[in-house]
């Protein structure tokens, strides 16, 4: 396997040298870090599923177009939503699928670890949650489940045609903040329709907020996290 070309901050909960019960893949949003989401982590109580091993990848820095080319960490390239809001929005494809295989390496590197990909939650905030979708969704591992916050659907009209068997059931926690001037909250319900469409268990949440995280939602992701890795 090629080496995974990221920067990887991990952490454990649960006592030193236990063996690790599940993995959890945390992917940051644009202009963040693998460290964006660790005060998040350390505010998750799973100790009634053992050990935790946290995985923070931080995303290469690139030009980013959305923001006049100034480079900042990001999985892929945005572009400037369309002048007519009718077309529809251009989304870089290429870096897309070659961040997706990055995601994916983790995911084999987890389990060649020892952790059953069944143990594996991968979770994003905006563009983490892109890309969290975009590999979860398309993984040959049946995984516990996967955590969108704040994000959206890459790709959609290909996920019918590219969707991996194995994950026809993975649980999908959705949650998005009511005014969400980023990635607006319609974004958020069309991901939530889509994938509700094509079958996917779909738990989905909105809270009044802008684009951030608040202590309801991470009560309800805790709560999610302990039944699809209890299971």
């Amino acid at each position: 396997m090629n080496p995974i070309p990221l920067n990887i901050l991990e952490g454990q909960t649960g006592p030193e040298g236990a063996p690790v019960a599940a993995s959890i893949i945390v992917l940051h949003g644009l202009g963040a870090d693998g460290n964006d989401f660790v005060p998040i982590a350390r505010e998750l109580d799973l100790s009634a599923v053992g050990a935790v091993r946290y995985v923070f990848p931080s995303a290469p820095v690139r030009p980013v177009s959305l923001n006049n080319g100034y480079p900042m960490p990001a999985w892929y390239d945005i572009f400037p939503p369309p002048a007519d809001a009718a077309q529809p929005r251009r989304e870089d494809e290429p870096g897309l699928r070659e961040a997706a295989g990055w995601v994916q390496q983790l995911i084999d590197r987890e389990i060649g670890r020892g952790v059953p990909s069944r143990r594996i939650v991968l979770m994003g905030f905006s563009q983490g949650c892109a890309m969290t979708l975009m590999t979860g969704l398309r993984s040959p591992q049946r995984l516990a489940g996967l955590a969108g916050l704040s994000g959206y659907l890459p790709l959609a009209d290909r996920l019918a045609a590219e969707a991996s068997a194995a994950n026809r059931d993975v649980p999908v926690f959705l949650a998005h903040g009511t005014e969400d001037d980023v990635v607006v909250p319609a974004r958020g319900e069309a991901t939530r329709d889509a994938l509700s469409a094509l079958g996917y268990a779909v738990q989905w949440h909105t809270y009044p907020m802008e684009h951030s995280v608040c202590p309801e939602e991470v009560a309800d992701l805790n709560r999610w996290l302990l039944t699809v890795l209890s299971a």
